[in-house]
């Protein structure tokens, strides 16, 4: 219920106090999940004091418990485990503090770590945060490597000096985090997003060794899970050992097996990258080679060809046809020629017998009449009638005696 205050008329820090505390003594049990960071059972004390954490988050929450409670799973439980306490939320009002008084802890065995982290990996497959597609590839030769490790780790030395080995002038941008433990999720997402957003880096490797699937679990975090999912640089999970699978792998854009096989995939070999490059260039000489070899028989075929070798010859031979043929078209032509003067000159022979010019030169004369015509017989004239009479030396007229 509100309270009326105001300037004028505050309530007392006791009064609030005791105000929440009368709210949240009216909160009912509830069964809170988290990670005991802090541990502390004096010696015959009769209260357990220990600290819940949200491994996700950057939160924490005080619970005290009784002895018998707590010494009730204290063979199976320390500081690390994960832990699902039913409680009641408390008020301390002297010092206005919040604390949870745990009746029950239930240690989270494997199994059932296991059959949650296989929920959030279908729900997070579903949203299509593992598909094929969604994966970046990596670069050839990457410049700047940003790596995420723990200091000082076995993941961090075994990246580093294998891709040193491998390619010299490789540069790393190196995020130590813890990278197990109740701090290891935030922090771990905060290297990366920090290497994502820094320029000059080409691919992002999150390294460290094996370990238990306790302590592998920040890997499997739904928060780290859609960190890397939103990356724009390419990510490399290196996880454990080749057993271990955490959802980083799956959401990475390639996962190896070991820090050192990360190494081995993302930065290539210089000698053998040389190698490559000699058996390219030797390989490219080889089919240059063979191709002037080629070229060159080609050639030397097309040289030892008679037209190549003799240009003239054809044309030579080709003259001496064209003069056979003009030889033998003059004489067909002055055969035909002869053959049409002969049979001219013995045509005009024969015109020139049957011309009636011929006739007249034999002592024959043309009788025409005035209109012409030839007189053929006597009928057709009349006495007195006057003809004009043509010989071979000429005309005169001739008049019909009756």
């Amino acid at each position: 219920m509100a309270v009326n205050t105001s300037a004028e008329a505050p309530l007392p820090v006791g009064e609030v106090s005791r105000l929440i505390g009368r709210w949240i003594d009216r909160l009912g049990a509830v069964w809170v999940e988290g990670q005991i960071t802090q541990l502390s059972r004096r010696p015959g004390a009769g209260v357990v004091f220990l600290t819940l954490r949200d491994p996700s988050h950057d939160i924490s929450v005080g619970v005290t418990c009784y002895r018998q409670v707590f010494d009730a799973v204290a063979d199976v439980v320390s500081e690390g485990a994960r832990v699902v306490v039913h409680c009641k939320p408390e008020w301390y009002a002297p010092r206005g503090q919040l604390s949870l008084r745990a009746a029950e802890i239930r240690p989270v065995g494997v199994g059932e770590l296991l059959a949650r982290l296989e929920q959030l990996k279908k729900s997070l497959a579903r949203e299509g945060l593992f598909a094929p597609e969604r994966k970046k590839r990596l670069p050839f030769l990457p410049q700047l490597i940003g790596l995420v490790c723990g200091r000082a780790s076995a993941a961090e030395r075994d990246v580093l000096e294998n891709a040193r080995h491998r390619w010299p002038a490789v540069r790393f941008e190196v995020r130590n985090v813890p990278v197990q433990g109740v701090h290891a999720v935030p922090q771990v997402v905060q290297a990366v997003k920090e290497l994502d957003a820094a320029d000059g880096v080409d691919v992002i490797i999150v390294a460290r060794g094996g370990g238990s699937v306790e302590d592998l679990l920040p890997f499997s975090d739904e928060q780290l899970v859609r960190a890397v999912a939103a990356c724009r640089t390419p990510v490399v999970s290196a996880i454990g050992h080749e057993p271990d699978s955490p959802l980083l792998d799956l959401v990475a854009d390639l996962r190896a097996s070991t820090p050192t096989d990360a190494a081995k995939k993302v930065v290539p070999d210089v000698g053998e990258e040389f190698e490559r490059v000699r058996m390219l260039s030797d390989r490219a000489d080889r089919c240059v080679r063979a191709l002037l070899d080629r070229e060159e028989r080609g050639l030397a075929h097309a040289l030892a060809r008679p037209s190549i070798q003799d240009p003239h010859r054809m044309v030579d031979a080709r003259a001496e046809e064209v003069t056979a043929l003009l030889e033998r078209g003059r004489r067909s032509l002055r055969h035909q020629l002869d053959r049409a003067e002969s049979e001219l000159t013995h045509t005009h022979a024969r015109v020139v017998a049957l011309s009636p010019a011929a006739t007249l030169k034999r002592g024959y004369a043309v009788l025409q009449r005035e209109d012409g015509h030839a007189v053929r017989a006597p009928g057709e004239v009349e006495a007195g009638e006057v003809l004009r009479a043509r010989v071979s030396e000429g005309e005169f007229t001739v008049t019909v005696d009756a």
